[in-house]
């Protein structure tokens, strides 16, 4: 969930709202004379209040400029957040912000290399070079479509239907399998159109994306529903389970479930069904095993 660096209740608030993750954003939702103060309030956050396990990020400015060098001087200091760096067009971008992060680190006696990065990618330039994005720096753990400024570059605008961000989620997902990290989609900017909303988590589900971003609160539960499996789904993941471990207890390799041979594939998919269970609280721990 995208939180405004400005806005003091969303800072205080936004780990009671059922995100996985906080995205404290010092970027685009700050005007130019509030950079500062709203850098100030996110480290003063930081410091002081329990976000419990949430995962946290600051969308740091620009590295290349005063304002992003000193957004990234105060987050790395805190040691808490993953720095998400903003429009992304080269491994080149990566890495410069990477020989920032990696000075702060030094002169603050921090361990090398425990920043991580996330990467959004919002131009053509960025979604060509995706994979050498996503391949650039360990420090990488996703990269994220920012479709506005995506869709101004192809000088179009957002349809109902996605199909002008359909090579983008492409290829940036291609990206981040090969480099094995996650891929994350654009946030869905009509608060107010949860139907719409649903349909395109589901899209974006369905081509393999890890999460979606959000702007508000109200939009977190249909997407966890969404992302969350069914009872059905579990049932038949843990079967699959079941039947690997029954095989495994007999000695055979051969193993099968209701006459269909389960293959790798089929284990994996099951795996992540389970796992993402888990991560929905609908299934404990331990609960997958046979």
């Amino acid at each position: 969930m995208f939180v405004p660096g400005n806005n003091p209740g969303m800072i205080r608030d936004a780990y009671i709202y059922g995100s996985d993750c906080i995205m404290f954003d010092l970027e685009d939702s700050v005007s130019v004379d509030q950079k500062d103060s709203a850098r100030f309030l996110v480290y003063e956050a930081l410091r002081t209040i329990d976000y419990g396990d949430k995962e946290l990020i600051v969308r740091v400015n620009a590295p290349d400029t005063k304002t992003g060098v000193d957004d990234l001087e105060a987050m790395v200091r805190t040691r808490k957040v993953a720095i998400r760096l903003p429009k992304t067009e080269t491994a080149a971008d990566v890495l410069g912000c990477e020989k920032q992060i990696e000075r702060i680190e030094r002169e603050n006696g921090i361990p090398v290399g425990s920043t991580r990065m996330m990467a959004a990618i919002e131009s053509a330039k960025g979604v060509l070079n995706a994979e050498k994005i996503a391949l650039s720096s360990k420090r990488l753990i996703g990269i994220a479509l920012g479709a506005e400024d995506y869709v101004t570059d192809l000088k179009t605008n957002r349809s109902p239907e996605g199909i002008e961000l359909l090579f983008a989620r492409s290829m940036i997902l291609l990206a981040a399998r090969s480099a094995g990290i996650d891929a994350i989609d654009t946030v869905y900017s009509d608060v107010n159109n949860e139907e719409g909303l649903r349909k395109e988590a589901r899209l974006i589900k369905q081509l393999g994306f890890d999460g979606k971003s959000v702007i508000n609160p109200r939009q977190i539960k249909p997407i966890c529903e969404i992302y969350t499996p069914t009872e059905k789904e579990i049932e038949k993941s843990q079967a699959v389970m079941d039947a690997i471990e029954q095989a495994h207890k007999k000695g055979s390799g051969v193993i099968a479930l209701n006459g269909k041979m389960i293959d790798k594939p089929i284990v994996e998919r099951a795996q992540r069904v389970l796992d993402l269970a888990k991560a929905a609280g609908v299934l404990g721990e331990g609960e997958d095993q046979a």
